[in-house]
C-alpha cells in the first residue's frame, strides 16, 4: 500500500484557500480560517494531550468569518522534510506543523467525511 503523499501544494491568498492534490488523485481544498482553526501545535490544541485530535468543523450560524484577521492570514508554506508542511501566519504563529496524514484527515470534502455534511 503506498502511503498518502502530495502531489501539488497551491495557496492562493486572494482567495484564502489552499488546495493538495495527493497521489490517489484526490484534490483537498482548504479554507485558511479552517486550517487555523486546526493548527496541529500544543498551544493551539490546548496542550500536549490534545496534540494529534481531530477537530470536527465549527457550523455555528452566528460565527463571522475573520477574512480580514491577521490570525487568517497565510504568510508562509514551509516544507518540513518529506512529511509534512509547517503554516506561519500573519499574527507571527509558527508553531503548527500539519503532516500528510493529518491533512487529509481534516479534508473537509463530502468524500472524505464519510457523507457527513
Amino acid at each position: 500500500m503506498t502511503s498518502l503523499r502530495p502531489t501539488g501544494i497551491t495557496a492562493d491568498r486572494t482567495q484564502g484557500k489552499m488546495a493538495i492534490t495527493w497521489n490517489d488523485g484526490h484534490k483537498s481544498v482548504y479554507s485558511f480560517e479552517w486550517l487555523r482553526e486546526a493548527c496541529p501545535c500544543a498551544e493551539c490544541r490546548g496542550g500536549h494531550e490534545n496534540m494529534g485530535t481531530i477537530p470536527e468543523p465549527q457550523e455555528d450560524l452566528f460565527m463571522i468569518p475573520l477574512m480580514d484577521a491577521r490570525e487568517t492570514k497565510l504568510q508562509d508554506v514551509q516544507a518540513m522534510g518529506n512529511y509534512a508542511i509547517n503554516l506561519l501566519w500573519m499574527d507571527g504563529h509558527k508553531h503548527g506543523i500539519y503532516n500528510w496524514a493529518y491533512l487529509r484527515a481534516i479534508c473537509g470534502c463530502e468524500e472524505c467525511r464519510g457523507g457527513k455534511s
